[in-house]
Parts: C-alpha cells; structure tokens; sequence
C-alpha cells in the first residue's frame, strides 16, 4: 500500500512489453520475424518507344524512393488482382499475392476533389484522348481548345494508359491514368483521377483485366463503407442586370390655336358737309 503509483506504473511497463511481444498474426504464419523490407525495381523508368510515340526516360534521382514502383510486403485479405489506393500515403498496391503487392507513387485529388469509394475497371485504352469537362473550362478557358478532345499523345494529360472507373454502373468521370508531368507524383495535384508515372501505368494496364476491383480509402486511411464523393462545385450566381434610368421625358411643347380669319373692313364712307 505504500507504493501504488509504482506499482502502477510497473504494471503499464508489464503489459506494454507484453503487447510489444504479440506478434503480427500474418508474419507468424509466413514464418517471418519481421516484415521484409520493401524492394526498388529498377531499370524501369528508362525511355522506351510504345508503337509509334516515345516515351521519354523518368529522372530516377528526382524521384523520391518511396514514389519508385516497388515489392512490398501488404497484409490484406483483398484478392490478388485487386487495387488499393491509399490517397493519404500517395500509394496504389497492386495486390500481387498472400501480403504481398507491387507499390506505385501516385497523385491524387486536390483539395476538393478527394473521393473515397469501390469501383471497377470497366473500360482501358491506349494513349487515350482527352476531353476536359465544361467545368474544368471555366476554371481554365484556354483549354476550350480542347473541349471535343486532344489526340492522345506525349503531352496529352492522360498520358500513355488510362483505366476507366465505375461504381455500381455509373462513370462518375475517375480514371487511373498516366501523366507526362512525373513530378507531380506524391502531391495533391488532380480533379480526382488518380496519377501515375508513364511506365507504370503501362505496367498496371498490362496486369490487371477489365472487371478488376478497385479500392479508394479514405483520407485516414481506413477502408470505405459507401461512396464518398466530393460536393458540386458552387453554381455562378448571375448578377442582376443594373435597370437602365428612365430617360428624361421630352419637354412639353405647346402650340397655340390659329387665330380667326381677319374679316376685311369696309371702307369709311365720308360724307361731305352741306355748305
């Protein structure tokens, strides 16, 4: 009785030892220790030619290396095949088998834009074509240029691949797409698609089919329950048109009534005295 905040704190000390202790469920029964540590795949960013379009080399060593395509170890009881997207890490896993995906640095939304939700890979296309949204024209008129489309293309915004999302049959305009600007990998930069380097879009295209699941976490990170899109962007309030002042009414003019006709005066008639 005398020491009960010691043996308080003995008992803190005890139990978080012990939780310390308690191994990850998912290492015990790969036999592991700890979780491996994650591996750079290189030689992927180098310059390669897709068809007829090249597609210029990544400076790998402005690349921060968590944003390298890499092999990591990822507990999850998702299907191989599915995608993760965790948008506060900037990470899509490619879960590739048992805890274990391929990690690829991403962009995602800005604020405003952010999203949370399931989807599916209902659509992919090859260098696609890029039409902006009547509302992103308003935001940016010098893309009306582009308002029926720009040819995919090295500076097309959609960059070598694109795979189309859909959640319950509806396109809500979210894609996985490449981009030729690689140095917003890691940032909050798009409307809500999600960014990936050239080469590893062209990676992912070419290892996940149509009818692949996709999942977005939200911004904590934690598996979604529905949907979570952004709000609608505040309508344009039109401003009421100033009324025009009344103009001035016209001066009243009066115009007097014609005189009578002047009847003529017969002549005097003079009659002479009688002398």
């Amino acid at each position: 009785m005398r020491y009960p905040l010691l043996s308080l704190v003995h008992c803190v000390a005890v139990f978080g030892l012990l939780a310390a202790c308690v191994p990850d469920p998912a290492l015990v029964e790969a036999g592991l220790a700890q979780p491996p540590a994650p591996k750079v795949v290189t030689g992927v960013y180098a310059s390669t030619m897709d068809g007829t379009i090249p597609v210029p080399a990544v400076p790998v060593e402005k690349v921060p290396t968590e944003f390298q395509r890499q092999t990591v170890y990822y507990p999850t009881d998702q299907a191989p095949g599915t995608i993760i997207i965790n948008p506060a890490a900037k990470h899509l896993y490619l879960v590739t088998g048992k805890n274990t995906a391929t990690r690829y640095g991403i962009a995602v939304g800005a604020a405003g834009f952010q999203w949370s939700g399931e989807a599916l890979i209902t659509d992919r296309k090859h260098w696609p074509t890029w039409t902006p949204p009547k509302e992103m024209i308003e935001r940016k008129p010098e893309l009306a240029k582009w308002e029926k489309g720009q040819p995919g293309g090295p500076t097309n915004p959609l960059g070598a691949r694109a795979l189309y999302l859909t959640t319950n049959g509806v396109d809500y305009g979210y894609r996985i797409h490449g981009t030729p600007e690689w140095s917003s990998i890691g940032r909050n930069a798009s409307s809500g698609c999600i960014r990936m380097i050239n080469q590893d879009v062209m990676d992912l295209y070419n290892r996940v089919p149509d009818g692949a699941k996709v999942i977005v976490l939200t911004a904590s990170g934690e598996v979604p329950k529905g949907l979570t899109l952004p709000p609608p962007p505040p309508k344009k309030t039109v401003a009421a048109a100033t009324p025009k002042p009344a103009a001035a009414p016209a001066p009243a003019t009066f115009t007097p009534p014609p005189l009578p006709a002047m009847l003529p005066v017969p002549p005097a008639v003079v009659t002479a005295p009688n002398l």
